[in-house]
């Protein structure tokens, strides 16, 4: 299948905060013919697709970035010493396998620590925090690693998964559905579009380090000047062992996800009903949720000029903020579907009955 081909290669790229180079010729690629490509200064990637020149202007962020990781240090015996570009629970992340970019290329490393067979007693049960962690690339030594592999503080660090379908074969594994499944859903909405009919102006925006403070999503909502803005993003799925529906209510292949309210924004009211409506109108199941200890675009977006109607929209996803990732095929297809057909709706009638 197209789509599983497009998911595939848009998670296996490399893209953490401030290296989001791969993800941009995934999507340039994917989207040529199908929208204006133009892009910000931080970096973020603005597709836009006219319906009707002078329609209000639709905003579809999906963030490029997940989170990973940066050199600092080099140990005098070639072991790498790192920082978190990103939210990183410290439990997910021993023994995962990682790869480092310099000018000489790409180097694999393994993340580690002291082994528990020689911790003392009291400290086995303890979790290991990151600042103690380290990255082993099999380097003889310092020198080996900054004159013969180019590696120096500042190289970016990147986690490795491959894509891959599960015993359901619409369960799909893979690393950085955070927020691949958003880039993915606007780009197939944007393709959907050749040859309908829009009252608006669509942009679709790959935007840059989101994991780090929504920033590409700040910088590129000034660029555009939205009248509408439905970011893209994951939700938390709590359909497994330990988790109950107070903590997160949201199943697998339920239905995408509105979030009602997170830390950064609370969703439009006006925007809400009508995407309500919609899902109801066109049979689309759909899930609720909130997460105040999180944000998304939505939280910078929403704040741009004297405001822009907002909210959020994603796929559940299980173990969001580590290597590997698994989302249910179907809960994207109905994103985007939903997607198309509320960029559908939106003209200038209901732009301002937004508003009301």
């Amino acid at each position: 299948m197209e789509v599983l081909k497009f998911l595939k290669e848009i998670t296996d790229a490399a893209g953490i905060p401030g290296f989001e180079r791969e993800v941009h010729s995934v999507l340039t690629k994917y989207l040529e013919g199908a929208a204006e490509v133009d892009r910000d200064n931080l970096g973020s990637l603005i597709f836009k697709k006219v319906g009707q020149i002078d329609g209000p202007k639709v905003m579809l962020p999906g963030h490029m970035d997940e989170i990973g990781f940066m050199v600092n240090l080099i140990t005098d015996e070639g072991y790498i010493r790192f920082i978190p570009l990103g939210g990183w629970w410290d439990q997910v992340l021993l023994g995962q396998k990682v790869k480092i970019k310099s000018r000489s290329g790409w180097s694999t490393g393994v993340i580690g620590s002291k082994p528990p067979h020689i911790l003392k007693e009291e400290d086995r049960s303890k979790v290991v925090k990151k600042d103690s962690m380290f990255i082993d690339i099999g380097a003889r030594d310092k020198k080996h690693v900054e004159e013969e592999l180019g590696i120096r503080p500042g190289a970016p660090i990147f986690p490795v998964s491959e894509f891959e379908v599960l015993a359901d074969e619409k369960m799909l594994l893979a690393k950085a559905w955070d927020d691949r499944a958003g880039c993915a859903a606007f780009a197939q909405t944007l393709r959907n579009l050749m040859g309908q009919e829009h009252p608006n102006v669509v942009y679709g925006v790959g935007t840059v380090q989101e994991e780090v403070g929504l920033r590409g999503a700040q910088t590129s909502a000034q660029y555009i000047q939205p009248d509408v803005c439905i970011a893209l993003d994951v939700g938390i799925a709590g359909d497994m062992p330990g988790v109950t529906p107070e903590e997160s209510p949201l199943k697998m292949g339920q239905g995408p996800v509105m979030y009602l309210a997170d830390h950064s924004v609370i969703a439009h009211q006006g925007l809400r009903q009508l995407v309500m409506d919609t899902a109801e109108e066109h049979k689309i199941p759909l899930q609720f949720a909130t997460l105040l200890g999180g944000g998304t675009d939505a939280g910078a977006v929403h704040l741009v000029g004297a405001g822009v109607p907002s909210l959020t929209l994603g796929v559940p996803v299980r173990y969001v903020h580590a290597h590997h990732g698994i989302m249910h095929l179907d809960d994207y297809e109905n994103l985007v579907c939903l997607l198309t057909k509320v960029v559908q709706r939106l003209d200038w009638d209901a732009v301002k009955e937004l508003h009301n």
